[in-house]
C-alpha cells in the first residue's frame, strides 16, 4: 500500500468507512433532524450543525493548500465557525450536509493526484506538512464524530 492509499484509507474511514474505531462523522450526522442539528447544550456552545459546516470548511481549506486555490473560495462566508441554522429548514440541513458531502469529495480528488513526492513538503503560509494536513484532517473527523455524537446523548437526556 502507497503512502496516499494509507492517507486515502484514513480519511474515507474518519468519514464515512466503515473502521474498528466506531463512528465516522458522516454516519455521527446520519438522519439527524434539524430539530437535533440546532439544539445546544448551553448558551454560547457549537450544535451538531455548526460542527457539520465547521467540518466542510477545514475539508476545504487542506482541499485548497493541496491543489494551490487562494483563499476565500469557501460557498459562505466567514471561516471556521459559521452560526446555524439560518432558518432552521431540512432544505437547509440538507443543503449544508451536501456541502460538507462535496469538500470530503474534493479532498479525496486532490489526495489522490497530489504528487506524494511532495507530501513532507510545506506548503506556503503553513507550519505543517501536506501530509499532516491530511492526516490532521482524518483526525478532526473523527474528533467532531465523537462531539456530535456526545450532543446526541446529551440532547436526551436534558
Amino acid at each position: 500500500m502507497s503512502e496516499t492509499d494509507l492517507l486515502i484509507l484514513q480519511l474515507e474511514q474518519a468519514f464515512d468507512h466503515r473502521s474498528w474505531h466506531g463512528t465516522n462523522l458522516f454516519g455521527s450526522i446520519r438522519g439527524t433532524t434539524p430539530e437535533q442539528a440546532e439544539w445546544r447544550p448551553g448558551e454560547g456552545r457549537h450544535n451538531v450543525w455548526e460542527i457539520i459546516v465547521h467540518a466542510a470548511y477545514w475539508k476545504y481549506t487542506v482541499y485548497r493548500r493541496l491543489v494551490g486555490e487562494a483563499r476565500g473560495s469557501f460557498p459562505l462566508r466567514g471561516s471556521n465557525w459559521f452560526p446555524r441554522p439560518v432558518d432552521g429548514s431540512a432544505v437547509e440541513l440538507k443543503t449544508d450536509t451536501r456541502l460538507l458531502r462535496e469538500f470530503h469529495d474534493k479532498l479525496l480528488t486532490a489526495v489522490k493526484q497530489f504528487n506524494p513526492r511532495r507530501l513532507g513538503e510545506l506548503p506556503p503560509g503553513s507550519k505543517f506538512a501536506f501530509r499532516d494536513l491530511i492526516v490532521g484532517v482524518a483526525a478532526h473527523d473523527l474528533y467532531h464524530a465523537g462531539q456530535v455524537q456526545l450532543l446526541k446523548r446529551l440532547r436526551q437526556t436534558s
